[in-house]
Order: structure tokens, then sequence, then C-alpha cells
């Protein structure tokens, strides 16, 4: 089946956190048989700075950010068995989910991908006109890379036929345990761009401990963050690209995950960050979410944190020993329970799955 996906970034990370959630998933869909061309628009100076080449499993479409060359690449989903337009691409999102439902051929299967889908409801609850919200009727199916039970049935009371979540997980090919290197050695480190949503509660959970621990060395990467006041015993590393993530996770004593704020308050919706740390053996602290333990186990293979007090806490805590057991844990779990294979193998069956409706009722 041929799959046309319409999304920010699957060649570039650079202010795009989805970049190896899109990776892991089409990756595995493509040694599926599916064949899949992915369309992302040149902007953001994304392309300046690519963390991969075009892969051999999909065809990569980078056009320029215009309307005309947007035209261009919709005018390409008619030949599609399965048509994806993804939030997020920043340029002409709006255009592109109403090219991709008007382009697409009939039986053709159309989705919403979702990959901030607590933001996006919060949007769609506060504008009737919301352009999601008026499509709703003429998508096929939504996925969303987290947000449990409460996103589900907030999309379907919205008017989604279906709503899926697939969350994010761990590639092993991309994501393993590496040699620390010097340039990231800290007693804590912290990665993710400057976003609004998320700046208070960085400060909160991060340079608050900071401030408070003045001996211990703290990391931050990430871009936006070079304009930030911060205590003295922080370094900021700028974009960290993810060919270096692995070194990144593995030489501080812990890594810190600090999610946003519609997602703290939906849950169910671990970074891609918590899966990649998880992976390279990281100790990983936490801020609080409902769901956690769906994906890791509190005190066992990751630390939890309701606040920056706590984060104090646990670093005044941890020792070498502690830090490498719950590492080692939470590589055991996300092995076992959180590869994009179980996720790719997830939406094959469902791609399968309404396949088979549609047939049955025609």
């Amino acid at each position: 089946m041929k799959i046309a996906f319409y999304g920010s970034s699957l060649l570039s990370s650079y202010w795009n956190g989805a970049a190896t959630y899109y990776r892991g998933i089409l990756r595995d869909l493509a040694s599926r048989g599916y064949d899949i061309t992915f369309y992302e628009p040149d902007a953001f100076d994304r392309q300046q700075h690519r963390d991969i080449d075009p892969p051999e499993w999909a065809r990569s479409v980078v056009y320029p950010a215009t309307e005309a060359a947007m035209r261009g690449v919709l005018a390409e989903a008619g030949d599609a068995d399965i048509v994806v337009k993804a939030n997020g691409v920043g340029v002409f999102d709006s255009e592109l989910l109403e090219g991709t439902i008007a382009e697409a051929r009939p039986g053709a299967l159309r989705i919403f991908w979702d990959v901030d889908a607590a933001a996006t409801l919060d949007e769609m609850r506060a504008d009737p006109g919301h352009p999601v919200r008026a499509a709703l009727p003429d998508i096929d199916m939504v996925l969303t890379y987290g947000g449990g039970p409460p996103v589900v049935n907030a999309y379907r009371e919205l008017g989604a036929a279906e709503c899926v979540p697939v969350y994010n997980a761990l590639d092993p090919t991309t994501h393993f345990p590496v040699p620390p290197n010097p340039r990231f050695a800290c007693d804590l480190a912290f990665l993710g761009n400057r976003l609004p949503d998320r700046e208070a509660r960085v400060e909160e959970f991060f340079l608050k401990p900071a401030a408070n621990l003045p001996e211990r060395q703290f990391l931050i990467g990430g871009n936006g963050w070079e304009t930030k006041d911060m205590p003295a015993n922080v370094r900021h590393r700028g974009h960290v690209y993810t060919t270096e993530h692995n070194a990144f996770n593995c030489t501080p004593k812990a890594v810190l995950n600090v999610a946003r704020d519609s997602m703290a308050h939906v849950g169910f919706s671990p970074a891609t960050r918590v899966f990649e740390a998880a992976g390279a053996a990281a100790c990983l602290i936490t801020d609080a979410w409902e769901g956690i333990e769906q994906f890791l186990e509190p005190d066992v293979e990751v630390l939890v944190a309701r606040d920056g007090r706590d984060v104090a806490d646990h670093m005044a805590a941890l020792t070498p020993e502690r830090a490498h057991s719950i590492g080692r844990a939470a590589l055991a779990r996300v092995l076992a329970e959180h590869t994009y294979a179980l996720r790719g193998a997830q939406v094959d069956a469902v791609f399968r799955g309404h396949m088979a409706k549609q047939r049955e009722a025609a």
C-alpha cells in the first residue's frame, strides 16, 4: 500500500521534535511492505540542519515553502492508498489538511496524525471554526502520539470517527548506550526546545534545582535558550543533533524530562526523549504526569518529581550505582514493551482493520 505523508520534517529534528517519531514508525511500516513518500516544506532552516540523508525506506520530497509548490505536492495525494496530514507542519497547515482530503482518491484512507493532541484539542474547544474541527467529518481516522483515554474521548466528542493513540517509542538501531562524551559531562541534563508552554516548567524543574544546588553542574540543550538568564552552573549546548543524543543521554549522572503544559495536564503523553533516554540506559527524572506507570515503573525504572524541590532531592540522594540500576531497568522495559517495531505492528493492524471494514461495507 502507498502512503502519502505530509509532515514537518523527516530529515531534520531542528525545531521539530517529532522527527524521530516519524522515522521510527515509518521505517517499520516500510519493512512491512508499505511504499512511503514523505512531503516536507523547506522552512525554518530545517534543511540546513539535517540529521539524516534521505532514507532508503521512504521517498523524500522537500518542496519550497510556497503555495504553488504546496499545491503541486498535494496533487500526488491521489496516487496513494493512505493519505496522512500531520499537525504542526508550520506552513500552510490548513491548506494541506483541506487539500489532502480533497485530493485523496475515493476509497483511500484519510488520516489526521496529531503529534500535539492536547494543544490541538484546546484550540478546537476555543474555536468552533478551527480547521481540524471542520475537517473531522471528512477524516476517516485520527492518530495521536499520546494522550490516552482523555484525548480519545475528546476527539470523539468533537466528531472524530475513530481516534487511536500511537505512543512514542524506542528505535534500538538509533538510540542505545554509548561511551560517555566529556562535552556532555554534568550531574543533570535537559534537552528540549524553548517553547512558551514549556518554559515555566523548565524554570521550576530544571533552573530552580540548579540554583539550589550550586555545587552541581547542569547542562541544557535545544534551540532558543541562548537568551535565557540561567544560574552560573548551567551550560547551554544549543541544538543537539540526533546523532549526538546517545552521548547526551549516557554521559550525565541523570537526564530530565519536562512535559509541556498541555501534555502534563492531560497525561499519557511521554515525549520522544523519555524513550531515547531509556534506550541509552540513562537514569531519567521526569515531572509527574498521569499514566507514567504504563511506560516506566516509578522508583525502579524512572524517578518522578512533582516540583523542583523533588528534582533537587533526587539529585542529592542519587548515587552512581542507583543511577546505573535505574537506567538498566528502564532499558530492559522499553526494549520489551516500547519499540517502534511494536508501534509499527499496531499501526499496520489499524490500517488493515480499517481497510477490511471498508471492503465489508462495500
